[in-house]
């Protein structure tokens, strides 16, 4: 039995792909661009992160001079940590932000 082609359904699929397409780069390209700034605990220590995850520049705030390794390798550890969190927290934002009103084929 033959079954009729929707030539309309076909178009809109094909368009949406390439909406799809689209989008994948606008996020891909807001994704390596975009940067957050996160803090140690303590505030000496800053990084600036990307929402892929990329660490783009690292600024100590105050001296070094009269810290402890220990104390030193605990405040970093935690700010990368942080950092990590923020590039998560930013794709997600920026994913919402170029992808939210993207409609799915089933629900036109």
């Amino acid at each position: 039995m033959a079954r009729e082609i929707d030539e309309a359904w076909i178009d809109e699929a094909i368009d949406r792909y390439r909406r799809i397409e689209e989008l994948q780069a606008d996020f891909g390209a807001a994704v390596a661009v975009h940067t957050v700034s996160v803090h140690s605990p303590d505030q000496s220590i800053e990084v600036i992160v990307t929402a892929a995850g990329d660490i783009v520049d690292i600024k100590m705030h105050g001296g070094l001079r009269h810290r402890e390794s220990a104390e030193f390798a605990r405040e970093m550890r935690a700010v990368v940590t942080s950092a990590a969190e923020a590039a998560r927290w930013a794709r997600e934002k920026l994913h919402g932000e170029v992808f939210g009103s993207f409609r799915t084929l089933e629900g036109h």
